[in-house]
């Protein structure tokens, strides 16, 4: 399976209607990839909290439409990273779209963990309440976003749902880049799952990014790792090898807590 990690800088002086038009060239220039990965909040930048508001799009906005159609164009599952949306019976959510090498709509997940401490996204935005994958030919993806990196929990329920592929979508801040490395292996390592992080570069806010895009295997090896700036991090792997490690070293069959306790007769 043949996965493009696109990490693209969200400059302030580019306008969003110019940023999703270089957006979507990259998507379509990864034609021949399987899967490729955005990061999230793209079109706005993740500590751009006043333009959430501004630029919040209807889930088939904009953003949507030009993704749908870059998707079909390359004949490429895409992960389209994640927008502000603007539910026209509720708050703002931070939601992310994935789509089909024809263009469908296969997935929308609405991040869980809001980052901000009471401030910041955490008031800003609903918080989602769905865990969500999505089956490929090749392998079960299992989505989330950024601040969720932090929460193990989220990340076994999606593997319990059937995920073998996980993907990150993130504005990871440089400041906390060393948690960023060391929390993708964590999850891929004790979920025995491939990992795939994709995040921004540039400054949002006045926030320098992390970037550093990391594609991990089931047993924390990493396959690939971009750099600081802007890149397309490609990457080759065998999904096949998720059972493998699960059956090689089945110690996801020895867990004792937060499963449900088994039924009487």
């Amino acid at each position: 399976m043949r996965a493009s990690v696109i990490q693209i800088a969200v400059n302030e002086d580019e306008s969003v209607e110019a940023r999703r038009r270089r957006v979507t060239a990259l998507v379509r220039e990864q034609a021949g990839a399987d899967l490729v990965v955005l990061p999230e909040l793209w079109t706005t930048g993740a500590f751009a909290y006043e333009e959430f508001g501004r630029e919040a799009e209807p889930l088939e906005g904009p953003t949507y439409e030009a993704m749908a159609k870059a998707a079909s164009d390359a004949g490429v599952w895409l992960h389209a990273g994640s927008i502000p949306e603007r539910d026209p019976d509720g708050p703002l959510y931070n939601t992310s779209l994935v789509f089909s090498p024809s263009g469908d709509l296969a997935a929308v997940y609405r991040k869980i963990h809001r980052f901000g401490f009471d401030k910041g996204e955490a008031v800003l935005m609903g918080a989602g309440a769905e865990l969500v994958t999505v089956r490929l030919p090749e392998t079960t993806l299992g989505l989330s976003t950024c601040y969720d990196l932090r929460f193990p929990e989220l990340f076994r329920g999606l593997v319990d749902a059937g995920a073998e592929t996980l993907v990150v979508s993130a504005g990871w801040p440089e400041r906390r880049r060393s948690h960023w490395t060391l929390l993708a292996q964590a999850r891929a390592v004790e979920n025995q799952s491939f990992l795939l992080a994709c995040a921004t570069a540039g400054t949002h806010a006045g926030v320098p990014q992390a970037g550093h895009s990391i594609v991990v295997d089931p047993w924390g090896e990493v396959l690939a790792q971009a750099g600081a700036g802007e890149e397309v991090l490609t990457v080759e792997f065998d999904p096949g090898k998720v059972a493998a490690t699960r059956e090689q070293f089945p110690a996801l069959k020895d867990r004792m807590l937060g499963l449900q306790p088994p039924r009487r007769p």
